[in-house]
């Protein structure tokens, strides 16, 4: 799991790469949802699986 995931400074970053605008306002909830994200990501890949499997291509019901 990433334990030294900065929020706020990769936020800053991609802010500064990507050209973009945050505004004052916006920004905690941006941070927010960036934190959350990475914290859904975590534990998506500390699923274990097998070496053998493969990610599905197409999913179905």
């Amino acid at each position: 799991m990433s334990t030294n995931f900065d929020a706020n400074a990769h936020v800053a970053h991609m802010e500064r790469v990507m050209g973009l605008t945050i505004r004052d306002e916006w920004r905690p909830v941006v941070e927010a949802h960036i934190a959350a994200t990475q914290q859904a990501a975590d534990l998506v890949l500390s699923f274990p699986l097998e070496d053998h499997v493969e990610a599905a291509p197409v999913f179905e019901a």
